[in-house]
This record gives structure tokens, sequence and C-alpha cells, in this order.
């Protein structure tokens, strides 16, 4: 996935008319983008641990179920590769911003939800510290494609009157395109 700049203006719009004013004074998207790197690290972190237990509170019930059952099928290698360190980002952006409100229930429940795209290289941050610049086509460079992986992560909060509520992931996944490539 990549940017768009319809969708950039209108969560944009969103994030800024709608969700500040009438939701959460406090919500500014630059900060939710570094609360969601950490979330990225962690979440991954865990999984590739097989750690799902403590997941509990970060992700939605279901999508820890889903978890579960992937890693029963990946092997310790593919398993390793799901951790990302919020240093090899290369960028990330948020992909859509949405605004869901259930009027079949009587409180009128209200829903944000902001959908992040991440596009990681493992050991950027350590070509960093040795000053190594990344080339412009690396995409195409086979020494890069089985190192790049792009991660797409949902969250969503719940900002129903009188709802105590944070940020919980209700979607993700991790590929790596040069296992696309490949096939």
């Amino acid at each position: 996935m990549w940017p768009s700049l319809i969708k950039s203006i209108r969560n944009f719009i969103l994030s800024t008319f709608i969700i500040k004013p009438y939701f959460d004074k406090d919500f500014n998207l630059p900060d939710f983008v570094r609360g969601s790197k950490q979330a990225l690290e962690v979440v991954s972190s865990k999984i590739s641990q097989g750690d799902i237990k403590s997941l509990e509170g970060l992700v939605t019930s279901e999508v820890a179920q889903s978890i579960q059952r992937s890693l029963s099928l990946m092997s310790v290698f593919q398993r390793e590769q799901i951790a990302i360190n919020s240093e090899d980002i290369i960028f990330s952006f948020p992909y859509q911003v949405g605004i869901i409100f259930n009027e079949s229930d009587v409180n009128q429940k209200r829903y944000v939800e902001i959908t992040m795209v991440f596009h990681a290289l493992r050991g950027l941050a350590g070509m960093r510290e040795r000053g190594e610049e990344l080339p412009f086509n690396m995409g195409m460079m086979p020494e890069y494609q089985k190192r790049m992986s792009v991660c797409n992560y949902r969250f969503i909060r719940e900002y129903t009157k009188g709802a105590e509520s944070d940020w919980t992931i209700n979607l993700l996944n991790h590929f790596k395109p040069g296992d696309q490539i490949e096939e």
C-alpha cells in the first residue's frame, strides 16, 4: 500500500475537524503515528516470541485467535521475521481514518478506526549508524527484497460518552513483498 493524496486529505479533515473537536480534544495524528510505531514494535515482538497471552488488551480476542492459528503454521525462521524494530521503519502513514456510528444501539456507540501502514527494512538502523545510504531502487535489488516487510495494523477506540477505552488492534497483517516476487 502507498499513500493516496485523496485519502491523506480526507484523513487530515477527519482528524482535525471531526475527531479533535467532537471526540478527543487531545487527539493529534502525528502523535498517534508515533504511538502506532511503538505498538508495532511491541506487538510484532510478542508475536515472534509466540507470547500471545501478553497481547491481551493490545489486540482484540479475534486477532489473538487468528495469530495463534497463523503461528501454528509458521517455521521458527518465519516467526523470527515478524519482529519489527521501530528504527527499521522506512516510512509509515495512516492509510485510512474512519468514524463508525452504531445507530442500532440505544447508546449510539461511536468508534474511531485508523489503519496504519508500515514499510520496514530489517537492519535499517544499523545501516544508518554506519552512514550507508538507501538506494532509490532497493525494492528491485535482491539483497534488499528479502529484508523488506509491509505491516498493516488497524486500530480502534470507542468514543461513546461515558465509555473508557484505549486503542486496540482489531486487524493486523505482515507480509514480505520479496516473497510475492518469487512466486
